[in-house]
């Protein structure tokens, strides 16, 4: 695991699904390596980030963590009631625009993926990290993995864009070992991952087929989902994890982007201001080197099918 360099225009020749440069970028990130933009390959005019960087945390409508949902076309995390309604109309273009040029970027640098991932949700995040008053399981400074509780994968694998759009401070990262090692380094076996039963696969079949899949989330989700939540939660709430495990700091400088596979590296955010990611579900028959991914490697510990 570690931080790969792409230096400026490394892609620009590689253009082939085929290109066997692309399909070792893609094996780099399945493995764990956060694959690092030292000047980013998105082109954020400088009237939108001017615009981003005036949301202050005070703002009583732009104050959380917002959520652009690009299937749909609609932002979350803004106070609709309060927010100037241009204001809302300029924030939900610029992540329009931010979430097409990612995708339009990494559907030619990350070619062997095409038609094989599903795009998922875009954010802007303009708190401050450092300090935040946050319930334990929502605090982003603590070593996790990523599980989403109401969007189940369904082994589908996380991989996250960021940039950091701060004129001037860091964003400041730890990241830990790689899923394989730590699930058999610190997960205790009673709560190791494990397939349905008749009975729970009844139950959850018909708890969706009455409704109530949207009311009770973890319905929808596989064994797999089910563990990577309870995994995600366990590593936030494990002092001795948190103590005890590898840190590894990393500092991405303002005008950076790193992509990286937040359900196989652990991560935290311990400080900075000001940042815009896009993710990505890239499906289990996409990957390159499927070996490195949570599902075969719980699939392996489990010696059966999760999902």
């Amino acid at each position: 695991m570690g931080l790969i360099t792409i230096e400026d225009g490394a892609w620009a020749q590689h253009t082939s699904p085929n290109d066997a440069q692309l399909r070792t970028w893609c094996e780099q990130l399945e493995s764990g390596d956060i694959l690092y933009f030292p000047h980013t390959p998105i082109v954020l005019p400088p009237s939108d980030l001017e615009f981003l960087l005036g949301q202050q945390q005070t703002d009583s409508s732009l104050h959380k963590n917002i959520a652009y949902k690009p299937n749909i076309d609609k932002l979350s995390g803004v106070d609709t009631k309060t927010a100037d309604a241009r204001a809302v109309e300029r924030l939900q273009g610029i992540m329009r625009n931010y979430s097409k040029s990612v995708t339009q970027f990494l559907t030619g640098f990350l070619a062997p993926y095409r038609s094989n991932w599903q795009l998922d949700y875009a954010s802007f995040r303009p708190q401050e990290e450092q300090g935040r008053d946050l319930a334990l399981r929502k605090r982003n400074d603590l070593l996790h993995t990523d599980a989403f509780p109401t969007r189940p994968t369904h082994g589908a694998r996380i991989l996250r864009f960021f940039n950091n759009i701060h004129p001037t401070r860091t964003r400041d990262w730890i990241v830990g070992d790689p899923f394989a090692q730590v699930v058999r380094e610190f997960v205790p076996s009673q709560i190791g991952p494990r397939p349905d039963t008749f009975v729970s696969k009844f139950g959850k079949n018909l708890g969706q087929a009455v409704g109530l899949g949207a009311a009770i989330p973890s319905l929808k989700r596989t064994p797999y989902d089910d563990f990577m939540m309870r995994f995600h939660n366990f590593l936030k709430e494990n002092v001795g994890f948190q103590a005890e495990c590898a840190r590894y700091p990393y500092q991405f400088p303002t005008g950076s982007s790193w992509m990286v596979y937040t359900d196989t590296v652990p991560h935290a955010v311990l400080a900075g201001q000001y940042a815009l990611e896009q993710t990505f579900l890239v499906r289990p028959e996409a990957l390159v080197a499927p070996e490195h991914s949570p599902l075969r490697v719980l699939e392996q510990i489990a010696g059966t099918a999760l999902v």
